[in-house]
């Protein structure tokens, strides 16, 4: 079922994709000189579409890491937490073992009388 879902999400964006690229393969130029409009020092030709799919990579890795400092701190709490639960088990087993009876006696087994 998960992966039908996946192909029904999936598939459209898959189309998307690649209408967006067909659609925009005519060349571009790519300049990362502010300072001179006619004859760039840092530029390059390339398809628009490749342009954009590298924009949003680096939005998703711009995105993905931020999201990840953020969430340090949740991080951080469950490692304590974990290494508390660690501790808690520890300790709980080693009560346990510690006052186990040194005999054990068998359960009573109630009498059979019949009662006519």
């Amino acid at each position: 079922m998960i992966r039908f879902l996946k192909a029904l999400v999936l598939l459209p964006v898959a189309i998307l994709v690649v209408l967006l690229a067909v659609a925009n393969r005519a060349p571009v130029t790519l300049s990362l000189d502010p300072f001179s409009d006619a004859a760039p020092e840092f530029s390059t030709r390339l398809p628009l579409f490749a342009v954009i799919f590298a924009a949003v990579m680096v939005g998703v890795l711009i995105g993905g890491t931020a999201t990840w400092l953020a969430q340090g701190k949740n991080r951080k709490s469950r490692r304590e937490l974990r290494r508390e639960t660690r501790q808690l088990r520890y300790e709980a087993e080693r009560l346990k073992a510690q006052s186990t009876p040194a005999t054990t006696l068998p359960a009573a087994v109630p009498s059979q009388t019949s009662r006519f």
